[in-house]
């Protein structure tokens, strides 16, 4: 009798090939991601790798994406049966470590030649980056093994000691380039906790101590202000935290991971939707394994806040959340965010508690220029454009808040043009303003950016009611304050599938000087 086995005892075949960019495992046609299928199997699919609309990809690039994902893949496995209570799965997992402490040792010590020049480069993969997110798993997959009482060869010991001093030149290399507070740093940080055990990850000049303040703002925001990346360097903190239990954390320094861990809370819906800000992938599986583990390590930071007022405002983030009457709704804000930043000052994002109403679409695997520029653009986000151009990389500013309000600004998005937003929660509704000013007659556009099924029509006046299908439904009512030209056309929804064609709503002035776009969202029956 055959059957299939448990995933704890699958023995994974790690690629003989050196991992790539993983951001080239996007079908150059559609956009998407493609499937993972394989990665335990040491082959790269035979057909090519698979689109969910029906391609095969089989590109250099793409096998080399595939492999940074297959080892990846593979490490987790290695880790899985060293974690395993039967021992049989732990000396398959020594085996395998062996393996690898081989292949790594073949690579000598010169860093990745394929890749691209402005990566900072490791030696199993083109980016140190993802070097670093597998030797976390390997250097877990050894911790366990320790812990369950079985000597490592001398192999795989040498391996960590590698995969620590590889770590740590990269960390210096970053360091002369003065990028020290980068999202790489911490999972550099991570990958010599993990692999070494040894406090100075921690505590020494160039350790998580000292990251922690240049990285993270006061309001413990990351400072790139994404969702994603601001997941992903608080993921590696408490995984190095975790490796080196027994080291004291200062008060500050837990202060500040507490408050990244405040920012998660305050921004997820009571459904536990996350919304990708500036940059994230949009509703990828591996985000949310990701998000699950960080969970998993949250409760090495204690008790937690949790949000219970209406109003949450992220000063230095630059980002509002609004939740009352069944709505969590998110207005931007802040400054640009640098190469993670979209051009979408003053968007605001709709969700209920698990339906993305009008979310932040996120972004594709970034080797898709084409869909990676439009998820970047004005056009793509629900916030305001002028003349059809892009904003430019801008900053906006609070004007105003208190328990049920905020109202924020900008006037440096378009020259000659003043924005404001305003936001209240009021009779069980959300109530939204966005008033735009300019120094001439020009095009003043706001946009409806859904990602479900949307109904619109006519209302009395001139003005719009609007349907907004899902889990929860949603109301809207809308009115301008001079005549406006509404243009419903089928558009991209998020990035996750970027051939997923929604409702977009162009609310459109053609020689506006000052106009207000006014709308009230409420929760339908």
């Amino acid at each position: 009798m055959t059957g299939t086995a448990p995933p704890s005892t699958i023995r994974p075949v790690p690629p003989a090939e050196r991992g790539g960019w993983w951001h080239a495992y996007v079908c150059p046609v559609h956009g998407v991601e493609l499937e993972h299928e394989g990665l335990l199997s040491g082959a790269f699919p035979d057909a090519g790798a698979r689109c969910r609309h029906g391609c095969r990809v089989d590109e250099p690039a793409v096998r080399g994406a595939w492999t940074v994902l297959a080892h990846q893949a593979c490490a987790r496995q290695i880790r899985a049966l060293a974690r395993s209570p039967h021992a049989a799965d732990r000396h398959t997992a020594i085996d395998l470590l062996t393996g690898y402490a081989r292949q790594y040792a073949a690579l000598g010590a010169a860093p990745h030649e394929g890749a691209a020049e402005w990566m900072l480069r490791g030696r199993l993969f083109h980016q140190a980056l993802t070097e670093a997110i597998w030797a976390v798993t390997i250097g877990q997959a050894a911790r366990a093994l320790r812990e369950a009482g079985h000597p490592l060869p001398a192999e795989v010991t040498e391996f960590l000691r590698a995969l620590v001093a590889a770590a740590g030149q990269a960390r210096d290399a970053l360091i002369r380039a003065g990028r020290f507070d980068s999202n790489y740093t911490a999972w550099l940080i991570a990958a010599g906790a993990v692999c070494s055990g040894r406090p100075e990850w921690l505590t020494g000049p160039q350790g998580l101590y000292a990251h922690v303040p240049v990285a993270v703002r006061p309001d413990g925001w990351e400072w790139e202000g994404s969702t994603y990346y601001h997941g992903f360097v608080l993921r590696a903190y408490l995984l190095a935290l975790h490796a080196v239990r027994h080291v004291e954390v200062p008060g500050e320094v837990r202060d500040r991971l507490t408050a990244m861990a405040g920012v998660l809370e305050s921004l997820t819906t009571l459904g536990g939707l996350l919304p990708a800000l500036h940059d994230g992938p949009y509703d990828r599986p591996s985000a949310a394994y990701e998000l699950t583990e960080l969970r998993e390590l949250l409760p090495l930071l204690g008790a937690l806040p949790t949000t219970t007022e209406p109003v949450t405002l992220h000063r230095d983030a630059g980002y509002a959340v609004l939740r009352g009457a069944g709505l969590h709704a998110v207005v931007d804000f802040g400054p640009h965010g640098g190469s993670h930043g979209h051009l979408d000052k003053l968007a605001l994002y709709l969700y209920g508690a698990d339906t993305p109403w009008q979310p932040d679409p996120g972004q594709v695997p970034y080797a898709h220029r084409g869909w990676r520029r439009h998820y970047a653009s004005t056009a793509a986000h629900p916030t305001f454009s002028v003349d059809g151009s892009d904003q430019a990389e801008c900053a906006g500013y609070l004007i105003g808040h208190d328990n049920r309000s905020v109202a924020v600004g900008c006037d440096t998005a378009y020259p000659g043009v003043t924005a404001r937003r305003e936001l209240a929660l009021r009779d069980g509704a959300l109530v939204d303003e966005l008033t735009v000013e300019t120094d001439r007659p020009r095009l003043v556009v706001a946009h409806l950016r859904p990602d479900v099924d949307l109904t619109v029509w006519p209302s009395a006046g001139g003005a719009l009611e609007t349907d907004w299908a899902g889990r929860q439904k949603l109301l809207g009512a809308h009115a301008a304050s001079v005549p406006a030209d509404v243009l419903c056309r089928p558009g991209p929804g998020p990035a996750n599938d970027p051939q997923r064609v929604r409702t977009w709503v162009d609310w459109t002035v053609p020689d506006a000087t000052a106009v207000t776009f006014r709308s009230v969202y409420r929760m339908g029956t």
